[in-house]
């Protein structure tokens, strides 16, 4: 055990808490320590902080990362818990993830008090999404729909849908399941519908790839499944230097020793729609990422990344 209390920097929604609360829990379990030897720092984000404009505007992925990496940076925080569908391609140098805990429903959930489904949904309907992917994927279902932005946490986009801005909206089923709140979710999407964000349903753990003493704490938590999975997502990711700007997703299913991997972009306005898909076995996990994000590279040509 380090000397003095270990600190775990996260964003301060209820959701971000909960993840870091788990990670808490789960260290106490496996170490035998007590609560109070780990402190949660929380820390509020620039992705956080500006509610009024998408992501893609204002600077992607990274906005809800930036503050609390430098903490780990300055060695005022041991590691940072984060969803982790929100992290960007490419790390800071010097940290890694070196932690994943047991993934959660992956699928998107689709929230009306009114519809049952996408199909379902009147003509002209107006949902609210701030995901690029999400609208993307729904424009290529329903040319029909109309989107406007929805920005904030699960409670404040809930409170949105509630005063009538949009007739459904969606959100991830494993945030909603972690708040205890699936009867909220009217109906899952499955991955044949709406494929899901990359590492969609992962809480990772971020730690200065340097702090072994740390690296050392979370080795019992790290789940291998959710580690082979991921790495095949990120890959993809990666290749596609993927930000909040480009609609794509991305979903690795693992059974037994064979891992299947299906990746999607698509044109803002989806009209414009490129897949594929990779199957092989555990080892090639990263290779099958890199070489599906190469592919769809090369299937929707630079234009696609630029707009």
């Amino acid at each position: 055990m380090q000397s003095g209390r270990l600190r775990i920097g996260t964003r301060g929604s209820p959701l971000a808490l909960l993840q870091a609360e788990e990670v808490r829990d789960k260290l106490v379990a496996a170490h035998g320590l007590s609560p109070d030897d780990i402190e949660i720092v929380v820390i509020k984000t620039t992705g956080d902080k500006v509610q009024d404009r998408p992501l893609a505007e204002i600077g992607g992925k990274g906005l809800f990362t930036k503050e609390i990496e430098d903490g780990l940076h300055d060695g005022s925080l041991h590691m940072a818990v984060h969803s982790m569908k929100d992290m960007p391609a490419e790390l800071p140098p010097g940290l890694i993830i070196d932690c994943l805990l047991t993934r959660e429903d992956v699928r998107d959930g689709f929230i009306s008090p009114h519809h049952s489904s996408i199909s379902e949904l009147p003509e002209g309907a107006v949902v609210g999404t701030s995901s690029v992917r999400r609208q993307a994927q729904l424009q290529r279902l329903r040319p029909d729909i109309k989107i406007v932005p929805f920005r904030g946490n699960v409670q404040t986009r809930l409170r949105k849908l509630e005063e009538g801005m949009a007739s459904a909206t969606f959100l991830a089923c494993a945030g909603l399941n972690r708040l205890g709140r699936s009867d909220l979710i009217t109906s899952p999407i499955s991955p044949e519908e709406m494929l899901p964000a990359v590492a969609q349903g992962a809480i990772g753990v971020e730690v200065r790839a340097d702090d072994s003493a740390t690296r050392d704490l979370l080795k019992p938590l790290n789940d291998e499944t959710t580690e082979i999975t991921v790495a095949a997502e990120r890959a993809y990711l990666s290749v596609l230097d993927g930000s909040c700007r480009t609609p794509m997703a991305g979903l690795a299913e693992l059974s037994g020793e064979q891992l299947r991997l299906r990746t999607c972009v698509l044109s803002m306005d989806g009209a414009r729609f490129f897949e594929t898909e990779r199957n092989g076995s555990v080892g090639d996990a990263a290779e099958m990422g890199r070489d599906a994000g190469e592919d769809l590279k090369a299937q929707a040509g630079p234009d696609i990344f630029s707009a």
